[in-house]
């Protein structure tokens, strides 16, 4: 069996964070680092429209809060710009998706 070690490595330290820098910067490095990472909710409520795929309930800009994407292959990072891993599902339907 192997054995597993927990260490807390000491000799690490932290990146210290640029006080110069603004709230802005710091997203703005993110993104770059990360492209189409976070606007895939926005493109696929463009490409499947504002409705649950499993109960067919509709939104409005009003109510799209409740309306989330679901990922068909339960991979977070497979984003096809087509849009054919996603799904949008309501919260509800999200949620007993994943309850198994």
């Amino acid at each position: 069996m192997r054995k597993t070690s927990y260490r807390i490595h000491r000799n690490r330290q932290p990146k210290k964070a640029d006080p110069n820098k603004s709230v802005e910067d710091i997203v703005r490095e993110l993104q770059r680092a990360h492209p189409g990472r976070s606007d895939y909710r926005e493109r696929s409520l463009k490409i499947h429209g504002f409705i649950c795929a499993r109960c067919g309930r509709e939104f409005d800009q009003k109510t799209s809060h409740l309306l989330t994407v679901h990922h068909k292959d339960k991979n977070h990072l497979n984003n096809p710009p087509d849009g054919s891993n996603w799904e949008n599902l309501c919260v509800y339907c999200h949620d007993e998706e994943h309850s198994w």
